[in-house]
């Protein structure tokens, strides 16, 4: 009896101490390496974010992460408003516009096709979802030569429509879906409303579309990421500068651009490395934005409307 009620409680205090300290040391370890990479992933865009405030002299002379001025940012954006007329304004137009355009398209065919592979009755749902996942792991640089000559054929060449409809092809996002509609919400919530009388729409209106604001979230930031730096498609499918989206206009900077392409070294441009940090922050920071937007949805109860009174 002695032995029981007093070996015993030490080794499992023992137990506990010993479990405690690892744990501790496991929490130690993961937030030293979550540091280093943020530290990694931090360093490039402080540097961008610095760089548009130097002439280029400066960034040659100056530490890199020293400050210049911030008038120097407004000449920097001159400069950049010099080339060909202030194209970028028309590249960042168009990204905005092809962007929306994929996202809304690609969010909304991912939702119902998701949601009809996992809480319908729908014919050959395993051979449908068999072929989402074979496009999903296949490649985008192995479409490009099928979709160039289809686009061709059919007269969409160097058209702003060629980019957002061969980009809002979201096999991951419809994969995504129906592994929300199948694990997420409870199979109960959808047969209680067939029992009811609703129909596969009022179903989806009703339970499973309030119920995906989370969803939402995901695929619009996933969607946005993969449509806002798109580059090889637009590359491929346009040709106009008019046309291009600011992924293709910065490749266009890049090779015009006698401080980063020395092949255009007797070309006389107000392009260089501050202005081409500047067009780079354009591209970035939307995507920081939607992130931080699309977080909020992501942590949010994503079931509490189904267990309110």
């Amino acid at each position: 009896m002695t032995t029981e009620s007093i070996v015993l409680p030490g080794r499992g205090e023992g137990i506990v101490r010993t479990r405690g300290l690892g744990a501790v040391t496991g929490r130690v370890v993961v937030w030293i390496v979550l540091a280093v990479f943020g530290i990694l992933s931090i360093i490039p865009m402080i540097w961008l974010i610095l760089a548009p405030s130097k002439t280029g002299q400066q960034l040659n002379d100056n530490p890199p992460f020293s400050f210049g001025s911030f008038e120097q940012y407004g000449a920097t954006w001159n400069n950049l408003l010099s080339q060909n007329d202030g194209i970028i304004l028309k590249w960042m137009a168009n990204s905005v516009t092809y962007t929306a355009s994929i996202v809304v398209i690609s969010c909304v065919t991912a939702v119902l096709a998701g949601y009809a592979l996992a809480a319908t009755t729908l014919p050959f749902k395993r051979v449908l979802l068999i072929i989402t996942l074979i496009a999903m792991i296949i490649p985008p640089v192995a479409l490009v030569v099928p979709l160039f000559v289809e686009i061709s054929a059919i007269g969409l060449y160097d058209n702003p429509v060629s980019v957002i409809l061969t980009s809002s092809f979201y096999p991951f996002g419809v994969f995504l879906a129906y592994i929300y509609f199948s694990t997420s919400i409870p199979t109960e919530l959808y047969e209680a409303a067939k029992v009811d009388g609703a129909g596969e729409f009022t179903t989806f209106f009703r339970i499973a579309l309030p119920l995906s604001k989370g969803l939402f979230g995901m695929l619009a930031f996933f969607s946005f990421s993969a449509a806002w730096v798109n580059y090889f498609l637009p590359y491929v499918l346009l040709q106009s500068q008019e046309n291009f989206n600011l992924s293709v206009g910065l490749g266009f900077l890049f090779t015009s651009s006698p401080a980063l392409n020395p092949l255009n070294g007797a070309q006389q441009s107000l392009i260089g490395r501050p202005e081409i940090a500047l067009a780079s922050l354009f591209l970035a920071i939307p995507i920081l934005i939607v992130f931080i937007a699309s977080s909020r949805l992501l942590v949010r109860g994503v079931l509490a409307g189904a267990v309110k009174s």
